[in-house]
């Protein structure tokens, strides 16, 4: 959930001017959008009615600071959805948002590249409620995610964002009950929120119908790109109108883009945020230890730092479930998660971890995809993961929206040219960890 809880509300400031051949923004009954309701904006009694979160006082880095001084304001939303924007603790649009709202309003293809973190969901989600209209009871927006985590979360987001809009939300994920998708699908949806596989089998079945779909959004898009979705996503493309707009947001781009946007995208507006790759408030440690060492390690880590919450990456299912049965008998409170549990079961811990009720979460690589818990200040990558994309997606779960995190690794003699190759090619560094790490690095 991406801007953590700002409470101003923001001033009006200087109109974003769009690039050179964009169209001003329509709302979906052809008007220029407005407050959604015919009202104008000078009218101040609204605001008066919002329930504000209180203000987010934390340290922010760079990485989510307004460069332009844009406010949400300045792009003519509808008020309903100001509203939701306000209420859910956005102040200001980070560099995403200000990047993409305006061309995404203005009917642009768009391929984005910014850091985990970063405000990405929001950067669609807004655009995605404005331009959907309630009136019509059809799927406007469909928002593919890789897995049922994000799926959630997404679609949570999306209808706390659109709450005072009247925007039918579904969220269809593999592993459900593919009955209650389909019952759910005679009422009105407005926003699919889903994973690729289940959306398919949704439309090739004639339940989901897809043609009036004007706008589909790839989130995590390399993942959505791998061989192992793209030949879905392509086929899903067939159930759309020619008249799509597509988005693509991801954090890396594989070379399997190029030949994707040039079949797909329609000359895409290209956004690349990520002039470093890592985040500017995660501070990275290596400690080096022979693999018997490692619970020994991790044992004296829990008792020196101070962790909000932690997740810790194992590289496999079984050494997921072995490892917490190990920090479970070391007296300290633990949670695991991978993809071959009951997904009723993954629900729950996602929920109760994000709600606080566990301190400590260890996951298998299922978990470094777009997950947005405020609390985890820690990564512990117990084993070292195998290249510098899933480095960079485990370690983003700290440091969220511009806040401090620590990510700390376990090093064995076999990881010792991964770690180097991963600095190189991230342009990072991991330094050895000290005998004491200062608290302000990552706690506020």
């Amino acid at each position: 959930m991406y801007p953590p809880g700002p409470a101003g509300i923001p001033s009006f400031g200087v109109p974003y001017s769009l690039p050179p051949g964009v169209a001003p923004v329509q709302s979906a009954g052809g008007e220029a959008s407005g407050s959604g309701s015919g009202s104008s904006y000078d009218d101040g009694d609204w605001r008066q009615q919002l329930q504000i979160p209180e203000k987010d006082k934390r340290l922010q880095t760079e990485d989510v600071k307004s460069r332009r001084g844009n406010d949400f304001e300045d792009y003519f939303l509808k008020r309903e959805l100001l509203m939701g924007i306000f209420e859910k603790g956005y102040e200001k649009p980070s560099p995403i948002q200000e990047e993409t709202i305006p061309i995404a309003l203005a009917g642009r293809d768009i391929l984005a590249r910014a850091k985990n973190g970063t405000g990405k969901t929001a950067s669609f989600l807004i655009p995605a409620l404005e331009k959907t209209n309630v009136n019509l009871k059809s799927i406007q927006v469909l928002i593919l995610v890789p897995t049922r985590e994000l799926a959630l979360q997404t679609s949570q987001v999306c209808k706390e964002l659109g709450k005072h809009m009247n925007v039918q939300v579904m969220v269809s994920t593999g592993g459900t009950s593919l009955k209650d998708d389909i019952m759910r699908l005679y009422s009105t949806v407005h926003i699919l929120v889903a994973t690729p596989g289940r959306v398919l089998d949704l439309a090739n079945k004639g339940v989901a119908d897809l043609s009036k779909c004007e706008m589909m959004v790839m989130d995590e898009a390399d993942k959505l790109l791998s061989p192992e979705f793209q030949p879905l996503i392509e086929e899903i493309i067939s159930h759309l109108p020619e008249s799509r707009q597509i988005l693509l947001f991801s954090a890396t781009f594989p070379v399997t883009v190029k030949s994707f946007k040039d079949r797909f995208l329609n000359k895409p507006y290209e956004i690349n945020l990520m002039d470093e790759l890592t985040l500017k408030g995660v501070t990275q440690y290596y400690a080096f230890v022979e693999e018997r060492q490692k619970v020994h390690c991790l044992n004296t880590l829990f008792s020196k730092l101070q962790i909000n919450q932690s997740i810790i990456f194992c590289n496999s299912v079984h050494r997921v479930e072995l490892l917490a049965k190990k920090i479970t008998e070391l007296g300290y409170s633990c949670f695991y998660i991978h993809a071959k549990m009951q997904q009723a079961h993954r629900n729950r811990v996602f929920h109760d971890f994000r709600n606080g009720a566990c301190r400590n979460l260890v996951s298998s690589d299922l978990f470094t995809r777009g997950i947005d818990i405020q609390a985890v200040n820690v990564v512990i990558n117990f084993d070292f993961p195998k290249n510098s994309e899933t480095y960079l997606h485990r370690i983003g779960r700290s440091g969220r929206f511009g806040h401090l995190g620590l990510a700390i690794n376990l090093i064995t003699y076999e990881d010792r040219y991964n770690l180097y190759k991963i600095e190189q090619e991230l342009g990072t560094q991991i330094k050895p960890i000290p005998p004491v790490i200062d608290k302000s690095l990552y706690c506020t």
